[in-house]
């Protein structure tokens, strides 16, 4: 019980950075809203899948190659956090910067017309693998739960939790925006969730690069 105390800290705010991010309208989001709006929820919940099965690809490489490279290299930690925390801030100022614009977000469907789930499925798991940034968003999130010498669950519940995250929020986005007023009413929001992200993603990465290795 007071193991899951030590570490418990660090996985709640891991999980609260991920869900933030997710819940900013980037392109990830925007091609789910834009995909069920034109091609029904069949398609847009594909697309959804396929991103949130990328997404967890993305954390089992991070989390087990973080894992190995502390186990053999404990002084690798302050290299992580520093990445980790300069990016989480990076986020943070990209967040304030889209709060202070004035437009409202775009849903694009994805390109090549309507399609079928499974090729839905294979787009959103392209989508999320190239993207480069996923990787330091990754180092980011894995970094704020994951300490030197932390055992195997502490990894395992992480990308368990962000994984549970990730299909529910993206398939979430896939049934409410098949509609063009929850798209409206979401762009209106629009301002407020990336305050909200920014604020977060400060209080984050200033922690991160703060706390001891």
């Amino acid at each position: 019980m007071s193991e899951i105390a030590i570490y418990l800290p660090g996985i709640v705010l891991a999980y609260s950075a991920f869900l933030l991010s997710i819940m900013s309208p980037g392109p990830n989001v925007l091609a789910i809203m834009g995909t069920s709006m034109s091609q029904g929820r069949p398609a847009g919940l594909a697309l959804a899948l396929g991103i949130a099965t990328g997404s967890f690809c993305w954390a089992v490489l991070t989390a087990t190659g973080l894992s190995a490279l502390l186990a053999g290299y404990a002084l690798a930690l302050t290299a992580i956090k520093v990445v980790g925390g300069l990016y989480l801030l990076w986020l943070a100022l990209k967040a304030f910067r889209a709060a202070a614009r004035r437009h409202d977000i775009a849903a694009r469907g994805i390109a090549g017309g309507s399609l079928p789930p499974w090729r839905c499925f294979l787009r959103g798991l392209a989508i999320q693998m190239t993207n480069p940034k996923a990787a330091l968003a990754w180092i980011a999130v894995i970094s704020l739960g994951l300490q030197p010498g932390a055992p195997g669950w502490v990894a395992l519940v992480i990308v368990a939790g962000t994984t549970a995250l990730s299909v529910a929020i993206h398939a979430i986005y896939a049934m409410l925006f098949a509609s063009a007023p929850m798209l409206r009413l979401y762009a209106r929001a629009r301002r407020v969730i990336q305050f909200t992200l920014g604020s977060v993603f400060a209080f984050a990465g200033l922690k991160l690069l703060s706390s001891r290795a």
